[in-house]
């Protein structure tokens, strides 16, 4: 068959699946919708049907989407027979001060290091190199600034990780109550 020739033969959904399937992690939807020289709509109605195929099947594997990319995942529900099997080593999960730079390192993004340790009150050199290294914040570029800092932003495998498709799948912050703010009477009187 000549290799610049569109596949005719087998289904898209199983042209799709053959894809994933092949590529292991992540494929953007410009990139599989290319190499199926399909529009972007008839992509995105194929994902959607198989998605609810899987889903009402409730097969081993489904269709996960984040940003602009999918790929094939194990549906969570047959997670715990996978690792039985499979024995691995105990993954490391993200240390508390770690999760709460990532939370901030999230909400804010782009977020200097400075900025960082402003929202949290301690120094996060550690925690930002440890996201970093985990693949899951980047450098967002430069803040026009003095020293030029480093901004972070998070990365297409933070949402992969949290298993949301966009930042805007975010929960929202809780409201701050009107009665956090200490009440410091008469010891206002004191500061000069």
């Amino acid at each position: 068959m000549n290799g610049d020739a569109p596949n005719t033969e087998g289904s898209l959904k199983g042209r799709i699946e053959a894809i994933l399937f092949v590529a292991g992690e992540a494929v953007s939807m410009k990139d599989l919708a290319r190499a199926l020289q399909i529009s972007n709509d008839a992509l995105k109605t194929t994902l959607d049907a198989i998605s609810s195929e899987y889903d009402y099947e409730q097969r081993g594997f489904m269709l996960k989407r984040f940003g602009d990319k999918v790929q094939l995942a194990t549906r969570p529900l047959y997670s715990e027979d996978v690792l039985r099997l499979l024995q691995p080593v105990q993954q490391q999960s993200l240390s508390q001060a770690a999760m709460e730079t990532l939370a901030v390192v999230a909400y804010k993004q782009p977020v200097t290091r400075a900025e960082v340790e402003q929202i949290r009150g301690v120094k996060c050199d550690y925690s930002l190199q440890s996201l970093t290294l985990k693949g899951l914040i980047q450098e967002a570029g430069r803040k026009d600034t003095i020293g030029r800092p480093i901004l972070y932003g998070t990365t297409d495998m933070f949402l992969s990780h949290f298993g949301i498709q966009s930042l805007e799948d975010l929960p929202p912050l809780p409201e701050p109550e009107h009665n956090e703010t200490p009440d410091f009477g008469e010891a206002e009187e004191l500061i000069p």
